[in-house]
């Protein structure tokens, strides 16, 4: 292992309160601007307006739950990739716990 490692544990990790029933949990920051989180996602809750995706892309791994993208739903093990200026309108209405990384921020 090298000095460089950052890791950081979900339990551990701050938690901001985005939304009702919607919370995130910084993981890392990059010196780029990357970033990674948990988004946590209670039952029936729901993004307040459009999430878009900018300046880069998003990307989202359901770790538990049912995702919706105000289109679609996507159960746990599923990978998506938003690209820049995409966007949707995050909810559930199982509760679901994702992982996102911001390659750009």
């Amino acid at each position: 292992m090298t000095d460089d490692y950052v890791w950081s544990a979900v339990q551990d990790a701050p938690v901001r309160d985005l939304f009702p029933g919607i919370r995130a949990r910084m993981l890392w920051n990059g010196a780029n601007g990357a970033k990674a989180a948990v988004l946590e996602m209670d039952p029936g809750s729901r993004w307040q307006g459009i999430d878009v995706h900018e300046p880069g892309p998003e990307e989202v791994y359901v770790v538990s739950g049912v995702f919706n993208d105000g289109e679609r739903d996507y159960p746990a093990g599923t990978f998506i990739h938003a690209p820049a200026g995409s966007s949707h309108i995050p909810q559930t209405t199982t509760g679901c716990s994702l992982f996102l990384f911001y390659p750009e921020g």
